[in-house]
């Protein structure tokens, strides 16, 4: 059992004992060849957060979970550093999380993407962890690659991070209803619609991303530009040793797209990196964040004596968060999640990333009460 389980993550890193609990009975599902845990590994609804599993013969659709498609997209602004206005921009985004008034099926269409039940939910970023963030580069650590990326340091980014809203839990839905946590035969008829809905997902999330960026920087005065979108949590095909092997990832970003952003907390840096090496080894996957600390539940009761809602609308990095909901501004506080840099650092010194910048933000745009 112990030659499937690799674990990227130093003596520094805090790892919670559920998470590897939950690895190691993970591994042990039928038709596991590996499972990989990144360094922000952290406890899960019954399988780990922070983890990729590669299996023969079979798929597991309860281990992407119900946000099929959840990742970041990082867009670039044409707002100069020198030009920030953040209170009044403050005051002027809004709307995120209600329906686009925009023609949703024409914004599928023009993505390659059928109109469906979710159409009015296009361009929201939903609860939880999603965010939209404007973002300024902090310190570029190779300029080399910066500019290979026609990246410019007195520019301003936004990273998106939303997924494909209700379209995933449905899908996750109607497989467990059925087969609860087991598995698919990937020759079945039900693997095969699963995929299908699956990769529909995928495409749906990405184009989601976008609009967010688009309906952002609409209301910043500005045009935007992707520079990379990475998903977080999907199944894909992988040839190895002539077999056809399949990758799931649940809270992973994908190693084999090029440069990529694995964002902090709303009150740390994020950090724009670029895989090295040979990615086989981590199943092609590093972490997606940092990865948390504490679960939602318990967050509040720890910090709800040490600070106020005003306190958290405010980071220590001197970025302003727009969150109207109380109960959700206390669960995502910086403090629930473990340190971005040890997280970073254990992938540097593992050899599977090479920092390019950190980016530190300036607007988190969560919720506003409709």
């Amino acid at each position: 059992m112990k030659d499937k389980i690799k674990i990227f993550a130093s003596e520094k890193n805090w790892i919670e004992g559920e998470a590897l609990r939950q690895l190691e009975k993970t591994a042990e599902l039928a038709g596991m060849v590996s499972a990989v845990a990144m360094p922000d590994i952290h406890p899960g609804r019954g399988n780990p957060i922070g983890a990729a599993f590669i299996t023969q013969g079979i798929i597991y659709p309860y281990l992407v979970g119900n946000d099929v498609g959840c990742g970041v997209g990082f867009f670039k602004t044409e707002i100069k550093r020198s030009k920030i206005k953040r209170d009044k921009w403050v005051k002027k985004l809004a709307g995120l999380e209600s329906p686009w008034e925009g023609d949703s099926s024409q914004w599928l269409l023009q993505s390659g993407i059928e109109s469906g039940t979710m159409d009015h939910s296009i361009g929201t970023i939903g609860g939880g962890n999603h965010f939209a963030e404007l973002q300024l580069f902090e310190k570029i650590y190779d300029q080399n690659l910066f500019d290979k990326l026609t990246l410019d340091k007195n520019i301003l980014m936004m990273l998106i991070h939303s997924g494909s809203r209700g379209i995933g839990d449905s899908v996750l839905r109607r497989h467990t209803e059925k087969y609860g946590a087991g598995g698919l035969d990937i020759d079945s008829e039900e693997a095969a619609l699963y995929l299908k809905q699956h990769d529909y997902a995928l495409k749906w999330a990405a184009a989601n991303r976008h609009l967010i960026a688009y309906r952002m920087s609409e209301q910043l005065g500005c045009e935007c530009e992707k520079i990379s979108d990475v998903c977080h949590n999907s199944i894909s095909r992988i040839e190895s040793d002539k077999q056809s092997l399949w990758l799931h990832r649940k809270g992973a970003a994908a190693s084999d797209c090029g440069a990529i952003v694995i964002p902090g907390s709303r009150g740390t840096l994020s950090y724009l990196v670029m895989p090295v090496g040979d990615q086989q080894k981590n199943a092609w996957s590093l972490a997606h964040g940092a990865g948390r600390k504490w679960n939602r539940s318990s967050t509040k009761e720890r910090l709800k004596e040490r600070f106020t809602t005003e306190s958290l609308i405010r980071t220590d990095l001197g970025s302003y968060v727009i969150c109207e909901d109380k109960e959700l501004l206390f669960e995502e506080a910086p403090q629930a999640y473990k340190n971005i840099d040890v997280v970073i650092d254990d992938m540097v010194q593992a050899g599977l990333i090479s920092v390019i910048a950190s980016l530190k933000p300036l607007i988190t745009y969560k919720v506003r009460q409709t």
